[in-house]
């Protein structure tokens, strides 16, 4: 073969390319068998990605859902066990201390002590503490471990259980005399019949200005410096201011 043979004019080596790059295409589109060309290839991979994330965003936010869904369930199913509770009366809807304490801090420091969770409030005709714990004889148990901690001191404790109100005097840890209604309310702080019925909450008169001790609030030695800036002790004697 002669030199000349083995050298190619340009227009020839473009043909050349021309015939490579389709045959090339040929194979990637025209030959049937699933092949992808590599842009296509890029394309298809992006587009899983994007279902996979697609696919992962929906499994999360199911997920998500899941969650508050059974959030929401408890938080029902709960509100209603208690609603059911205070209706067959095993819960009492609100529960209050009646006392004659100036100081409704005075009040929550005795609490404190007492281990009773309460939130006192007070008035011109006494200290209140509207109690926590509501469940069974938890009112019953609070008004005996205050009077006795407390040994002198009275209260009357209030339970409005299946909306039937009671009102008991309590001394010494032990039950005395019951009162009416209507005579209870009449010698109580005025908002106190509000707060047994539910008409007001704490939460409430808070809002209108009342100043609301909460035993959380402290611990038992705030509890006993609380005590002591109301007790004055004298001689073997000693009262509550």
């Amino acid at each position: 073969m002669a030199d000349d043979d083995l050298h190619f004019s340009d227009d020839e080596l473009q043909a050349a390319l021309d015939g490579f790059e389709k045959e090339f295409e040929g194979k990637g589109s025209g030959s049937g068998d699933g092949s992808a060309t590599p842009g296509d290839t890029g394309k298809e991979a992006d587009g899983a990605d994007a279902d996979g994330h697609t696919a992962d965003h929906q499994h999360t936010d199911e997920h998500g859902d899941d969650a508050h869904g059974t959030a929401d369930s408890a938080e029902a199913q709960g509100g209603f066990d208690d609603e059911l509770q205070e209706l067959i009366g095993n819960k009492a809807k609100s529960v209050a201390l009646v006392t004659r304490l100036a100081s409704a801090e005075l009040l929550a420091a005795f609490c404190q002590i007492s281990d009773i969770a309460a939130r006192c409030i007070g008035s011109d005709n006494g200290a209140v503490a509207v109690l926590k714990s509501k469940n069974g004889d938890a009112p019953e148990a609070a008004a005996r471990d205050l009077t006795t901690v407390v040994s002198g001191m009275a209260v009357i404790l209030a339970v409005n259980r299946a909306d039937k109100l009671e009102a008991t005097l309590y001394l010494q840890g032990e039950a005395g005399e019951q009162f009416a209604p209507p005579i209870f309310f009449a010698s109580a702080p005025s908002f106190v019949e509000d707060l047994m019925l539910g008409i007001v909450s704490l939460d409430d008169l808070a809002g209108d200005g009342a100043r609301i001790f909460d035993t959380a609030a402290m611990d038992h030695d705030q509890a006993m410096a609380v005590i002591a800036k109301h007790t004055r002790f004298g001689r073997g004697k000693s009262s509550i201011q």
